[in-house]
């Protein structure tokens, strides 16, 4: 890989995209719970992406964009089965018996992956005295709610599937930011970045269809048994959560630096939280609190020197 320049956008669209991933994604974590009330996990990452990728795909082409070019292609599809097959997949599956506030405040380490995978930026950010701080802060931060789940864990009758959902929590945020990475550095000017986008949500789509089979998913599932809550809630997720939020946060990437692009993490679990809280039954420790509040805090500390440079 090798380093991408950042491209200059217009201040107001930066700011608007921004807003658009902090709000839009923080509500996800809810509706895809919301979701899973219908959909099986791998037949709601299916539906969702493919229908979104396909979606606007299908706007690209009428606008006369090009669409297919090979390289442009595979690179999306890489970066798009991380992102959304592995990152967000992991997501979906662990939510089926997990909060979703406390599945958002779990993933917020993603921030910190952002600079262990960032090769190419390590020696920018590793130099840096709050960036190694904030490093060492998250992880703590990390620590603490893990071990928060484990104990809990140890009381559960169902304690194999949610050991099992634990350290899926731990690989999910990897996957995400690796794929962000792989895509920000392996982009270019031979597609537009709603067509890569495309690419990446049909890709990750595709791959959740393998999981759909080996469990046999599709086999019980009832189109007609979904409910109008599960459906207006995956509507949500394919409109807002993926052709508007995913779209901007793509396209963020390739115009701000990645750190930057990753303090979504400080409004995200704040947002699903807040909803969790508010529309169901959900409940949130201190020590939860508390180890948000830690791992936000290294996210701070992570991009302060940027912030000082205003890069």
């Amino acid at each position: 890989m090798s380093p991408n320049v950042n491209k200059k956008a217009a201040p107001l669209m930066v700011i608007l995209a921004f807003a658009i991933v902090y709000v839009v994604w923080g509500s996800t974590y809810f509706f895809i719970q919301k979701a899973l009330a219908g959909f099986p996990p791998f037949i709601l990452g299916a539906f969702r992406f493919l229908a979104a990728g396909f979606l606007l795909i299908t706007w690209c082409a009428i606008k006369g964009e090009k669409i297919f070019d090979k390289k442009s292609i595979r690179h999306a599809a890489i970066g798009g089965i991380l992102m959304l097959g592995v990152g967000n997949g992991l997501v979906i599956w662990v939510e089926q018996f997990t909060p979703s506030g406390l599945v958002a405040i779990l993933v917020s380490s993603a921030a910190m992956w952002f600079v262990i995978l960032d090769k190419p930026k390590w020696k920018e950010n590793l130099k840096s005295t709050s960036t190694v701080a904030g490093l060492i802060i998250g992880f703590i931060g990390v620590i603490l709610l893990f071990a928060e789940q484990m104990m809990q864990t140890m009381n559960s009758t169902e304690k194999g599937t949610q050991i099992l959902g634990i350290i899926l929590l731990l690989l999910a945020p990897i996957g995400w930011a690796a794929g962000s990475l792989y895509s920000k550095y392996n982009s270019d000017n031979k597609v537009s970045v709603s067509v890569s986008t495309s690419w990446q949500m049909l890709a990750a789509g595709l791959a959740f269809i393998p999981g759909m089979l080996i469990t046999a998913e599709i086999k019980d599932f009832n189109w007609q048994n979904v409910s109008t809550d599960a459906w207006l809630s995956i509507g949500y997720l394919i409109i807002f959560g993926s052709i508007l939020a995913f779209s901007a946060y793509v396209w963020l990437l390739t115009v701000r630096p990645a750190t930057q692009v990753s303090t979504y993490a400080y409004v995200n679990p704040v947002v699903a939280v807040l909803l969790s809280v508010l529309f169901t039954s959900e409940s949130v420790t201190l020590i939860q609190i508390v180890g948000l509040l830690v791992i936000l805090g290294s996210v701070l500390l992570i991009n302060l020197a940027k912030y000082r440079k205003k890069d």
